[in-house]
């Protein structure tokens, strides 16, 4: 009779002891899929990304960036207004292509032509951080471009760069666009951009000395304050759109297949302030980008790099970039990031394949 209580309560204790482990794989499976469920992908909050290859602060091109994330670099956040992806880019690191500056960016995979092309960008976005270190008389120190149409095709310029700056101490940054000239002839050495003020000042105010900025602009917006920016090209005209809740809505148009500036008296007083100085007074081809395979670009392209200001006191900020060490640069506020909440993108029939400019670009690494 004992021996047979005894096997009695073996079974017992053994049927509970299988109940308990069943249970704690399920709980464990169950805890498993929660996590899973609670992971957040950029392609969660703007599904647009079968149309981009994403450039990485690293210089990586880690191509279609569905379901992905990369921490130091781009990810998801969630805050009081939403759910946001983030972009970050160092002030220092290996960057993409030709640029010396680092980017965290998507880069539209097909091309189009502005002259037959029916294309638009919209993105609503904030601005969390530009660099806290950089030369003040240059003009780029302090800023990041947040959206962008590039050409894919000769000099491979920049139809449009979208620019937020601010400087330290300051409450109210700009927000600015470029026109970059298609130069004419072979040397693009002397290419220049012409810059155009929405909210606050243009690329061209900068500081009296190397550690004074100028005056804070008296409309202007603040890091962290929400603005959208719309970008369409249709039958060679861009027309640009900015809005914010709390500005007026700016609205600009740019003939991107024939130039303005194709002799030298039509090169602007700003350009000649700027650029002619240091030898940048190139005019542009007469028809400007027409024929020339162009691409839009959207993200965190930091223009705040560590090059002596002694190579280009336009471009070269001589900022702390900790010999590329990121935990440093993001530690000490050496980086742009950019939070952006909502995209769009509209492409036309005739867009074709853009692989040729990522198989040039992705084989340059600084």
């Amino acid at each position: 009779m004992k021996i047979l209580n005894t096997k009695r309560i073996l079974y017992v204790l053994l049927f509970g002891l299988l109940i308990t482990f069943s249970n704690c794989k399920q709980k464990t499976k169950k805890s498993e899929e929660k996590n899973e469920e609670k992971t957040m992908y950029a392609s969660n909050v703007i599904p647009f990304f079968d149309h981009w290859k994403l450039i990485l602060g690293n210089a990586a091109n880690v191509g279609i960036a569905n379901n992905f994330e990369d921490k130091n670099y781009f990810y998801t956040t969630t805050d009081t207004q939403g759910d946001w992806v983030v972009f970050k880019s160092p002030n220092g690191g290996d960057t993409h292509g030709t640029s010396n500056n680092t980017r965290t960016e998507l880069a539209q995979a097909k091309k189009w032509y502005p002259e037959t092309a029916n294309d638009k960008l919209t993105a609503t976005l904030k601005v969390m951080n530009v660099s806290a270190t950089g030369d003040e008389t240059v003009a780029a120190s302090h800023s990041v471009v947040v959206g962008q149409i590039h050409s894919a095709d000769n000099h491979e310029n920049e139809p449009l760069k979208i620019f937020y700056k601010i400087y330290p101490g300051h409450t109210k940054g700009s927000v600015f666009w470029h026109y970059e000239i298609n130069t004419a002839g072979e040397d693009n050495s002397l290419r220049w951009d012409f810059s155009t003020a929405v909210w606050g000042n243009d690329f061209s105010v900068v500081g009296s000395n190397a550690n004074t900025p100028p005056e804070e602009p008296t409309e202007g917006i603040k890091l962290g304050e929400e603005f959208s920016y719309e970008v369409n090209v249709k039958d060679g005209i861009m027309t640009l759109i900015f809005s914010s809740p709390e500005h007026e809505t700016k609205t600009f148009t740019k003939n991107l297949i024939a130039s303005e500036y194709t002799n030298p008296k039509s090169i602007p007083a700003q350009t000649q302030k700027l650029f002619v100085p240091i030898g940048q007074n190139g005019l542009e081809k007469k028809n400007a980008y027409k024929g020339e395979g162009c691409f839009f670009k959207l993200g965190c392209y930091n223009q705040t790099n560590g090059k002596s200001p002694s190579v280009n006191k336009n471009w070269c900020s001589g900022a702390e970039t900790h010999n590329g060490d990121i935990e440093k640069q993001y530690k000490d506020g050496n980086y742009a990031e950019v939070w952006f909440k909502k995209a769009s993108l509209k492409i036309s029939k005739e867009a074709v394949s853009n692989d040729g400019y990522f198989a040039k670009n992705d084989l340059h690494k600084k």
